[in-house]
């Protein structure tokens, strides 16, 4: 793995864990595809530090569980804003 690749990895790793963000939110703030967040997290990250990947892994699942709580949430906001 790339010089640069590796320092990108850690760099998101470490803005999830102090942030909790989503893969979406890394993206914006590193400016990169959710699909390059999300491979350098489950895929490249556990070749450079398990234990980073077991924590960040965590944090993933609990954001996958509560996105459907989001996008609802948004929708109410969305409709009751437009009424």
């Amino acid at each position: 793995m790339q010089d640069y690749i590796q320092k990108r990895v850690i760099d998101i790793c470490s803005y999830i864990l102090e942030t909790r963000a989503t893969v979406r939110q890394a993206a914006l703030v590193f400016k990169v595809s959710k699909s390059t967040v999300h491979k350098d997290m489950t895929e490249r990250l556990p070749a450079l530090n398990k234990q980073l990947a077991g924590e960040i892994k965590a944090i993933l699942e609990y954001n996958k569980a509560e996105r459907h709580l989001r996008g609802g949430e948004a929708t109410r906001r969305k409709y009751k804003d437009l009424a």
